[in-house]
C-alpha cells in the first residue's frame, strides 16, 4: 500500500469518526429534548386530591394545563393525606428516589395541617426548611407554596405562622406562590363541604393563578 493511499485511508477514517461521533450527540440531544420535565408534586391533601375525583387532583389538572401551553412536563404527584411537614421531611428521600428517574423540580405545599393542629410554629419552619435544604443540595429547582396560618390559635401564632413562608422562600431564592389557596379558601363555592379542600372548580382556579409561575419552575428545571 502507497503511503497516498495510507493517508487517504487516514483521512476517510477520520471523516467517518467525526460523522459518528456527530450523530451520537445529536441522537443524546434528540433524546434530551424529547425527555419531559419531570416535577415532583411533594405536599399534604390538597397536592394529593383530597374528595376529588381521579385525574382532578392539581397536579394532573396542571400537568394538562402545561401541556396545552406546549411544555413537555410529567408532574408526579407526591401528596399524603394528612401530612405535616415533620412527616414530609421524614418521606422526602424516597419520594425524591422514584425509580422512572429524578425528578427535575418540585413543587412543594405544606404546613396547612400544623396550622390546623396548632403545631409550633418553630419545629414547622425546621421540618421546611430541612425540605428546601435538601432539594437544593440536589439542584432541584422549586415553587414554594405558602400557606396562612389559622386566626383560632390568636394573633401572635397567625403572625408568625404567616412568616414562616417568605422567609424560607427568600432565603433559599425559590419561586414562590404565597397562598396556595388564594382566592379559593372560604369560597362556598370552590370548596368541599368540609370547608376546607378546594372542589374540582377551586382546583381549576388555583392552577389558574399556579400555571405562570409553574412555566416559571420548567424554563429553571434541569434536564437529566
Amino acid at each position: 500500500m502507497t503511503l497516498n493511499a495510507i493517508r487517504t485511508m487516514g483521512a476517510i477514517f477520520k471523516v467517518l469518526l467525526v460523522a459518528v461521533t456527530v450523530a451520537a450527540l445529536n441522537g443524546e440531544l434528540a433524546r434530551a429534548a424529547a425527555s419531559p420535565i419531570r416535577i415532583l408534586a411533594f405536599g399534604d391533601s390538597l397536592t394529593q386530591g383530597y374528595g376529588l375525583p381521579p385525574g382532578q387532583d392539581y397536579p394532573a389538572v396542571l400537568e394538562r394545563v402545561l401541556k396545552a401551553e406546549g411544555l413537555n412536563v410529567v408532574i408526579v404527584n407526591s401528596g399524603v393525606s394528612g401530612e405535616t411537614s415533620a412527616g414530609g421531611r421524614a418521606r422526602l428521600d424516597w419520594s425524591l428516589a422514584d425509580p422512572k428517574g429524578a425528578p427535575n423540580a418540585a413543587i412543594v405545599e405544606l404546613g396547612a395541617n400544623d396550622g390546623l393542629r396548632g403545631l409550633p410554629v418553630a419545629e414547622m419552619e425546621k421540618n421546611l426548611d430541612a425540605i428546601l435544604a435538601e432539594l437544593k443540595a440536589r439542584n432541584i429547582p422549586v415553587l414554594f407554596a405558602g400557606m396562612k396560618g389559622p386566626r383560632n390559635f390568636g394573633s401572635q401564632y397567625a403572625s408568625e405562622y404567616d412568616a414562616v413562608f417568605p422567609r424560607l422562600a427568600k432565603k433559599y431564592g425559590v419561586l414562590f406562590y404565597p397562598f396556595f389557596l388564594e382566592g379559593v379558601a372560604l369560597e362556598p363555592s370552590l370548596v368541599q363541604a368540609d370547608g376546607l379542600h378546594p372542589n374540582q372548580a377551586g382546583v381549576e382556579a388555583i392552577v389558574k393563578r399556579l400555571a405562570p409561575i409553574a412555566a416559571q419552575l420548567v424554563q429553571r428545571a434541569n434536564p437529566r
